[in-house]
């Protein structure tokens, strides 16, 4: 018996064959295809994948954007039990080895250009280095005056001149279809805090996390799911992909992050879900109030990756016609928590939402000791939903979990007496000021209030006599100016404790993220530790 993931994409390509299943929409084309067209190609690029000896278990890496591809090649692997790993495409070859050698993958998908990029010449440049790859797929024109790189480790092969000659070997495909229990995906975390580790998942984790959130949000197959967040990160894998798979649901696809295509994309293709990180909320926010028509068949934006400014939410929640709903999660946990359309407002959009069934929740201090409501310490969580572990790393499979079996997500939160949760930031974000733990979040909240502010991040400078000292790094919006008399004069006016006030100003252009929109905030730690106190503007 496959799973129930498979089961259900197998039956709307039975039943629904010629409705839509994936839109993929980009700057150049948009490419649409049917339950039965995403079947037929999955089940091609699964008997190639045979062709090359991949067996259950195996992990198969792909570096691909959204793209109608990814979807197709992702069932594939997932259709003969071996383990989907995909890769950012922002990564380079500094990443992309990493990754290939710790995963020991032999097969891995790329495109023949992107975004100004060859992929292919990354890999030919690195491919002598890499122990274990055996085979490179390419996808794009087949053009034959881009040379692939052949040696006598290295086989590579345009994807698109092979498939339509490949017969699907259903035998062969479902002799080695998967069980829930077996390895689905191997995940490298996006590294907001430093080096990624591989984080493994059973095919039932991840269906019970998507069972979890759809009947949280009463999500159908009717809806029409909008992805623009990476595929190759969590959000968009899970919560985006899985999800309208397991619902039968039609995905609409961003190949990449654009506001204006976004909003246009959301519009003509009638977008009713979107779980995606705040700045991309944000973004859509600031052209629909400069005048742009909202999304208007669009009826839950889930907001993930850092908390939603209040100001934001609240003007959201108007200006785009949809219930904003937070919610908190890791790569390692899926959602935790969520909070629901049918909450009182200030809950759906103040907190990160109340835990989903089957899951818990506390807030321990440093000893792991649970606190009462209303205080603030290290955030635990138990799911059935969890991890199964670091590919290769027993020590800091160990080390995630407290001696009773609370995974530590490394977070700093509140719980309240209701069981909202509120995640007040990372542990490494803590900024201890002589002795004094600065609120790093509520002053991140205070300056998002600020007219001219966009984004705002605090992080620890380093001081001498002190220990740390607090410093905001804020984006503005167009047009607008802050100095640092103008943030101090508007945190006395919202009598924010003068301790508290970050004693360095740095307005910049764009706050280094993730690609899924995570602020990095180890990079903001380290350009701080250049700056000096007694400065204090930039």
């Amino acid at each position: 018996m496959t799973t129930k993931l498979l089961q259900t994409v197998e039956g709307q390509a039975r039943q629904r064959a010629s409705e839509p299943a994936v839109i993929a929409v980009s700057d150049r084309e948009t490419v649409l295809w049917s339950w039965g067209d995403l079947w037929e190609r999955s089940g091609r690029i699964a008997s190639l994948l045979l062709d090359m000896d991949v067996t259950p278990g195996d992990v198969v890496a792909y570096q691909l954007p959204n793209c109608a591809e990814f979807v197709a090649i992702s069932l594939a692997i997932l259709r003969i039990g071996a383990v989907c790993c995909p890769l950012l495409p922002a990564f380079r070859e500094r990443e992309i080895s990493f990754i290939l050698e710790r995963s020991r993958a032999r097969v891995l998908f790329i495109l023949d250009t992107y975004r100004g990029r060859c992929p292919v010449d990354e890999i030919a440049s690195i491919g002598p280095h890499l122990s274990t790859l055996v085979h490179l797929i390419v996808l794009g024109s087949g053009n034959r005056s881009l040379a692939l790189p052949e040696s006598d480790q290295l086989a590579c092969i345009w994807l698109d001149q092979r498939i339509d000659s490949l017969k699907i070997d259903s035998d062969a495909i479902d002799a080695r279809a998967p069980r829930d229990v077996d390895l689905a995906q191997l995940l490298f975390t996006s590294g907001t805090s430093g080096t990624p580790k591989g984080a493994l998942h059973h095919h039932e984790t991840l269906s019970l996390a998507v069972h979890l959130s759809s009947a949280q949000l009463g999500l159908t197959h009717r809806d029409r799911i909008f992805i623009p967040s990476p595929l190759a990160h969590q959000t968009g894998f899970l919560y985006g992909m899985w999800q309208g798979l397991s619902l039968g649901a039609m995905q609409i696809l961003l190949e990449q992050w654009e506001p204006r295509l976004a909003l246009a994309t959301m519009r003509k293709h009638r977008a009713t879900f979107v779980q995606a990180a705040t700045p991309f909320l944000v973004d859509l926010l600031q052209l629909v109030e400069s005048g742009e028509q909202p999304p208007e068949k669009l009826q839950i934006f889930v907001a993930t990756g850092t908390a939603v400014p209040r100001t934001v939410a609240r003007r959201a929640t108007s200006a785009l016609g949809a219930t904003v709903c937070g919610a908190f999660g890791t790569t390692e946990s899926c959602l935790a928590t969520l909070s629901t359309p049918h909450d009182r407002p200030s809950n759906a959009w103040n907190t990160d939402g109340h835990p989903l069934p089957s899951v818990r929740i506390r807030v321990c201090d440093d000893e792991d000791n649970r606190l009462p409501p209303g205080s603030e310490g290290h955030l635990q969580i138990r799911s059935l939903t969890m991890f199964k572990g670091y590919l290769d790393d027993p020590q800091a499979t160990g080390q995630a979990y407290t001696q009773d079996g609370w995974y530590r997500t490394g977070d700093l939160a509140v719980i309240d007496a209701e069981g909202y949760l509120r995640v007040t930031g990372r542990v490494k974000d803590v900024i201890n000021r002589g002795g004094e733990k600065i609120p790093v979040s509520d002053i991140e909240q205070l300056l998002h209030e600020h007219e001219s502010v966009r984004e705002a991040a605090v992080v620890a400078m380093p001081d001498e006599r002190l220990g740390e000292r607090a410093c905001a790094f804020v984006v503005l919006h167009a047009d607008r100016q802050l100095t640092f008399s103008d943030m101090t004069t508007f945190l006395d006016q919202q009598r924010l404790a003068t301790p508290y006030w970050p004693e360095r100003l740095e307005v910049v252009r764009e706050l280094p993220k993730t690609a899924s929109g995570k602020v990095q905030k180890y990079v903001l730690r380290e350009l701080a530790k250049n700056l000096s106190p007694e400065s204090r503007e930039s």
